[in-house]
């Protein structure tokens, strides 16, 4: 007896096969999420000290907005990662 999961699963296969992505796809798609760690980190870093010099001076204002635009800029940097993985997926 199949579970839900499992049954649900073959219906998905059926309406979309899986894609069988190539050795150079997969080397391409690795090296995208190791660059995108590192930009991630790089902004990290920057942010930090940014709210680190705002709040050692006080300003809680400006340590906030930094916060808020480094959350702009990881979910900028996801975004602009998953179009770039989905091209590299979708190259035949």
């Amino acid at each position: 007896m199949k579970t839900a999961y499992e049954l649900a699963m073959e219906r998905l296969a059926k309406d979309a096969p899986p894609v069988r992505l190539s050795d150079a796809q997969k080397r391409e798609l690795a090296e995208l999420d190791t660059q995108h760690k590192a930009r991630v980190a790089e902004r990290e870093l920057a942010a930090e000290a940014e709210i680190q010099q705002a709040t050692a001076a006080g300003d809680l204002e400006r340590a906030e907005k930094a916060r808020q635009e480094l959350l702009a800029e990881r979910r900028r940097l996801e975004a602009a990662l998953e179009a770039r993985k989905d091209t590299v997926r979708n190259a035949h």
